[in-house]
C-alpha cells in the first residue's frame, strides 16, 4: 500500500484486536484512513474473492 511496508496481516490483527482507526492511526502517522481501508478491501477480496466498495464514514 503506498509504497510502505507494514504487512497487512499486522495491521488486520490491530484492527481484529479491537483497534480503531483512529487509534492505529496514532500510532502509525505515516498511514492514512485510505491505507486501512485498502487493508480491509484487500482482506475481503482475499477471503470472498470478490471487489467491495468501502463507502466514507
Amino acid at each position: 500500500m503506498r509504497g510502505l511496508r507494514y504487512p497487512v496481516q499486522t495491521l488486520l490483527e490491530l484492527l481484529g484486536s479491537g483497534m480503531t482507526f483512529e487509534e492505529v492511526l496514532a500510532d502509525y502517522p505515516d498511514l492514512e484512513r485510505e491505507d486501512l481501508l485498502a487493508v480491509l478491501e484487500f482482506a475481503a477480496l482475499t477471503v470472498g474473492g470478490q471487489r467491495v466498495t468501502l463507502g466514507a464514514a
